[in-house]
């Protein structure tokens, strides 16, 4: 009898055994099952943060809420949005369209109306520094972001706001050059490089980009700052062959130092237009 009893006894002592050992590891499991389900429920909620903010934003500019500069970049392409800012320079009046193109900017940052509904009577009245709610849709192409399609309003009582010049020389060539896309911007201490037309001639400038136009279309010319070379450009529309920058730049020659100010447009990279050119060396 003590025989049964002491085999039972043991028997009853490794089951127990087994069930401390397979709690542990129940337990240990649960564990491990629970970080994982919080780091990915972390993962997610920072997701659903991020798509929410961008849901906002787009939502806020489809109510016709103004946007702040921040919130505007925010917003998904081909949404709607309104912003207000101040108008910098005038680029073109279309009397086909009725449409007028015009550089933007705030203290916060800048924004290119491309093809914006206009009169003409109005487009006279967009000098400089006056303040206008504009409504559109945020588009982009070939890496300039833009708003077309637009209508705008004139803000009454509104301040008024021309911006100076940000130096970006430093800026040229680095990912941190396009958060100034479309601003009044400065280079100083360019050298300029010589512009090879579809021959193979050099030159200090270019009519139209590969030489092949002539005296009123757009110039380019190349410029080099720590090494790197860039092409600028002389807008016609923006400044025509009349302006003093159109005139400067014909007049450069290679080798010269010169500093420039312009508007900073985007095509397949960092492409600015040109309003002011000054030779210093």
């Amino acid at each position: 009898m003590k025989k049964i009893l002491s085999v039972l006894m043991a028997a009853g002592m490794a089951f127990s055994l087994v069930a401390c050992a397979g709690g542990a590891s129940s337990s240990e499991a649960a564990s491990t099952e629970s970080e994982a389900a919080s780091s990915e429920a972390a993962s997610s909620e920072a997701a659903s943060s991020e798509a929410a903010s961008s849901e906002a934003a787009t939502a806020e500019a489809a109510s016709g809420t103004v946007l702040s500069h921040d919130e505007y970049m925010a917003a998904d392409l081909d949404s709607q949005v309104t912003i207000e800012a101040y108008v910098q320079a005038k680029q073109a009046w279309y009397a086909e369209q009725s449409t007028a193109t015009v550089y933007l900017q705030d203290q916060d940052g800048a924004y290119f109306a491309y093809d914006m509904a206009c009169s003409e009577e109005d487009y006279d009245k967009l000098t400089p520094g006056t303040c206008i709610r504009v409504t559109g849709f945020k588009s982009e192409w070939s890496g300039e972001v833009e708003i077309v399609d637009g209508t705008f309003e004139f803000v009454d009582g509104a301040d008024t706001f021309v911006a100076e010049p940000l130096d970006v020389t430093d800026l040229l060539g680095t990912d941190e050059l396009i958060d100034h896309q479309n601003e009044l911007v400065a280079f100083k201490g360019l050298t300029v490089e010589p512009s090879t037309d579809g021959n193979g001639n050099e030159a200090a400038f270019l009519y139209k980009d590969n030489g092949s136009g002539t005296d009123g279309d757009d110039l380019y010319f190349n410029v080099s700052s720590n090494g790197q070379t860039y092409t600028f450009t002389v807008e016609s529309y923006l400044c025509d062959n009349t302006t003093d920058v159109y005139n400067a730049v014909k007049n450069l020659q290679i080798g010269q130092t010169i500093d420039a100010e312009g508007f900073l447009y985007w095509y397949e990279g960092a492409n600015p237009h040109i309003t002011s050119v000054t030779v210093v060396g």
